[in-house]
């Protein structure tokens, strides 16, 4: 398959720019809202008014999950996102390909490309949440057989996005002769994110993706690891996509999402703090599998604690260290994270 590089909105700096660690050029910084549409976020008649808010903030992108608790539906949410913003980049992180045919899917995200003047980034995940697809009655396989299907998925998109005819005889789809229609209004299609934590969807991620998604191992039942949060373990992550991406690494871009956002003008007594909750096993989505030092949680690309000049501060490290650039913000704390964007906008 022919593989494009990454959106314009995400190029390198020109060479002679300052390297990353791992001797890349940085990239610019980006940063993506989110929002559900649910109960806790005021519900799905202030979801429109929250993106709004996203662009007035600044973040380049607002970003939508895919589950079937209590959330609005994605694809009918960024089809009302592309009507009631202007600026702001749209995107799924991510949608769960066992919940659509990636043809009907193609066919949607094309038109919500269409309708937002070619805002749209397409996010795309095995799916991994087990009680959703049961409680639907959806097939919940094996994580090889939905690594597989995301892998012929993408295939698929790659060319309808391209407004090009698909004829794929894969193990799980079949497309007979079907043309990418409407055609995306970015060219040569509306860039792709997918990701992971664990060495195999990594892979695949370096093998599809426009943007890559760096993420901390979760166990079977989704929580994350303890000990995937560390600046190590990402810098692993990050030197297997490289190696997985070859000569094509440099037109990646690589996103992570910053899951706790704490403002403070004593960072190291707040990092005692929360690793002493965290040990307590007051996180309910972490599974304690290590013991980390209050220099690792302050380290951590997942955790920014600080005034926000300190979190800027953190955030070009990471970079530097890891060359991820383009910065995810959980929903609910888009509000606190927005100073820090004009500290980092041009950089």
């Amino acid at each position: 398959m022919t593989q494009a590089g990454a959106p314009a909105t995400a190029e390198p700096r020109a060479a002679e720019a300052e390297l990353t660690a791992l001797g890349t050029p940085l990239r610019k910084f980006r940063f993506a809202a989110a929002g559900e549409g649910n109960k806790q976020e005021g519900g799905a008649r202030k979801f429109v008014q929250t993106a709004q808010q996203a662009e007035e903030y600044g973040y380049d992108t607002f970003v939508v999950p895919d589950h079937l608790g209590d959330q609005i539906g994605p694809i009918a949410a960024l089809g009302a996102l592309s009507q009631a913003t202007e600026r702001i980049r749209l995107g799924t992180s991510v949608l769960a390909n066992g919940f659509r045919h990636p043809v009907v899917l193609a066919k949607d995200l094309a038109t919500i490309d269409v309708l937002s003047k070619g805002r749209l980034e397409v996010g795309l995940g095995a799916g991994w949440k087990q009680d959703e697809f049961l409680a639907a009655g959806l097939e919940y396989d094996s994580p090889g057989v939905r690594l597989a299907k995301l892998d012929e998925a993408l295939t698929i998109l790659d060319v309808l996005l391209r407004g090009r005819e698909c004829t794929f005889e894969g193990k799980y789809y079949q497309v007979k002769g079907v043309k990418g229609t409407p055609r995306p209004r970015q060219g040569p299609r509306p860039p792709i994110c997918t990701g992971g934590g664990g060495p195999k969807m990594l892979r695949l991620a370096a093998k599809h993706a426009d943007i890559v998604s760096v993420v901390p191992v979760t166990t079977k039942n989704g929580k994350g690891l303890l000990s995937g949060i560390t600046l190590e373990k990402t810098v692993e992550k990050v030197e297997l996509i490289r190696e997985a991406a070859g000569d094509r690494f440099g037109d990646i871009e690589l996103n992570w999402a910053i899951t706790a956002i704490v403002i403070t003008d004593d960072r190291e007594k707040t990092a005692e703090m929360a690793l002493s909750a965290i040990e307590r096993g007051l996180h309910p989505d972490l599974e304690v599998d290590t013991k980390l030092s209050v220099e690792d949680i302050l380290n951590s690309p997942y955790v920014a604690i600080g005034t926000f000049e300190e979190i800027a501060e953190q955030i070009r490290r990471v970079r530097k260290l890891t060359a991820l650039s383009y910065v995810g913000i959980f929903p609910t704390q888009m509000d606190a994270f927005a100073p820090v964007i004009p500290l980092l906008r041009e950089e």
